[in-house]
């Protein structure tokens, strides 16, 4: 593994590059001819483009991508293509650049990226000003039960996670909202799915094991982070991806009026709460059992069900980010 200065020269240098554009995501269609111009424009040639038509295909996709031995790989899309270009690169001497093209982007504003296309690209244009740099950051890996994908002797890179592991209304959620909404009303889509599915939506008990003591708690909604956004919010102020912490919180109990308050406190705290308060368990290790068992979302993919095991992976990713990102 080259160092993250060695990675940065060599990008610098004009190594070889590739991009991965979502044209299915949010945002991917309407921009992807403009991305490409500005990504022209800013001095970042690719030796291969794979514009994505067939999401399902992404896995097979970046067994090409990887094939070609690339310095950098671009990705343009939403949360969900971010996560497997995670999966494939963690653990690689590869550096991504996010073009945050979806509906949340979390990921993007866990980096700090710039959510206008102009300003991402001029991130990822490190040989000018006001160019980025490489960073090295945390992913998060898991394990569950009855999950097909990462059964068997499948590569490690399926049970790496970029963002969120969640369980509860989240994933009703996200198997709920329509598409068309989505791509109408952004973010606000999920709002009103979830407002729709509460009324019915039935309470659990989790049990959360962290080194060896277990905490034991009743709720609609429970989130595992590692980055330091859900649902477009800031979780914490001194949440990070490269904090070498899993952040283990509830949204409100069993009562279901609580878990819109306590949504809506997320919302309007999360840029000055801190994750030392007692609302959040912060481990490098967690183990969560629930009854009865639920599914589990795993960035935006349901992932087989509980128990689920949780890891954090430090400094597993390289990353190109803003020059301002604390890089630790």
């Amino acid at each position: 593994m080259r160092s993250k200065a060695e990675l940065e020269a060599a990008i610098k240098a004009g190594g070889r590059a590739v991009l991965v554009v979502n044209s299915r995501s949010r945002r991917g269609r309407r921009l992807y001819g403009r991305a490409r111009r500005l990504l022209r424009e800013a001095g970042l040639e690719f030796a291969h483009v794979f514009p994505v038509t067939d999401p399902t295909r992404l896995g097979e996709l970046f067994t090409d991508v990887l094939a070609l031995e690339p310095d950098l790989v671009v990705v343009g899309g939403g949360d969900g293509t971010v996560a497997e270009a995670v999966g494939h690169l963690a653990h690689r001497d590869i550096a991504l650049g996010v073009l945050p093209l979806g509906t949340t982007n979390n990921f993007a504003r866990s980096l700090e990226m710039p959510l206008d296309l102009s300003g991402a690209v001029a991130t990822l244009a490190m040989a000018g000003p006001p160019g980025g740099k490489v960073a090295d950051v945390d992913v998060g890996w898991f394990a569950s039960t009855g999950d097909a994908q990462g059964e068997g002797p499948g590569d490690d890179h399926e049970h790496i996670f970029a963002n969120m592991v969640s369980l509860g209304l989240s994933v009703d959620v996200a198997a709920h909202v329509p598409h068309g909404l989505k791509r109408v009303l952004g973010r606000s889509a999920y709002a009103l799915t979830a407002a729709r599915l509460l009324p019915r939506h039935a309470a659990f008990t989790a049990r959360i094991t962290i080194g060896g003591e277990t905490h034991e708690v009743m709720t609609h909604q429970l989130n595992v982070a590692n980055g330091a956004h859900h649902s477009g919010q800031r979780i914490a102020r001194d949440a990070s991806p490269d904090d070498r912490l899993l952040a283990v919180y509830r949204l409100g109990d069993e009562r279901r009026l609580r878990l819109a308050s306590a949504t809506a406190r997320h919302v309007l705290t999360g840029p000055w709460r801190s994750l030392e308060d007692d609302a959040f368990l912060t481990t490098a290790h967690v183990e969560i059992e629930t009854d009865p068992p639920l599914r589990v979302d795993v960035d935006g993919e349901v992932r087989g069900r509980t128990p689920v095991t949780i890891r954090l992976r430090g400094n597993a990713l390289r990353v190109i980010v803003p020059p301002g990102f604390v890089d630790t």
